[in-house]
């Protein structure tokens, strides 16, 4: 991957030097759990609030480093696509532990951790399907499956929305 050298050549500080600001991982969130793969789209339904420039260094920060990729919108001239990469298409099961480790241990509201329980009582086996999921859909362009990994974890998410909000 294109990235500049780190402090030292340990893993864990290269990843956190990669990652550990305080957007990158929540951008990344929403491109795989949200489906959102446009600035615009990123901007509008990011529940933190993120400022337009820092999504747009953000996502300029991981096209450089590979976990991105540019894609121009056929259908407008000015709209960019935004698509996982294999390495962070990867990065699922780091994102179904950190979810697992803050559902746990900090004061999360149930509807916004009903994924992360939905993946991590998943395991493996439904990362492995999740990432196939995406690498379908960012690497190889095809539609989002109705009946995959995402359209269940968004329908758990938006019933225990609804529960939350009655």
């Amino acid at each position: 991957m294109p990235v500049p050298d780190g402090k030292s050549g340990c893993p864990i500080n290269l990843t956190v030097e990669l990652l550990g600001d305080r957007w990158s991982l929540v951008v990344l969130r929403d491109l795989m759990f949200g489906g959102h793969r446009h600035f615009r789209e990123l901007l509008t339904n990011s529940i933190e609030g993120i400022a337009s420039n820092i999504l747009a260094s953000r996502l300029s920060k991981l096209v450089d480093a590979g976990l991105l990729s540019r894609h121009e919108d056929p259908t407008h001239r000015q709209k960019i696509d935004y698509r996982l990469t294999e390495a962070a298409i990867e990065l699922v099961p780091l994102m179904a532990h950190l979810g697992a480790w803050g559902s746990r241990w900090l004061p999360t509201s149930p509807e916004l951790s009903i994924r992360a329980q939905l993946l991590a009582d998943g395991g493996p086996e439904m990362w492995q399907r999740f990432m196939d999921e995406l690498r379908g859909t960012h690497l190889e362009g095809r539609p989002q499956p109705a009946d995959g990994v995402l359209a269940e974890l968004t329908l758990a998410y938006e019933r225990a929305r609804a529960r939350a909000s009655a």
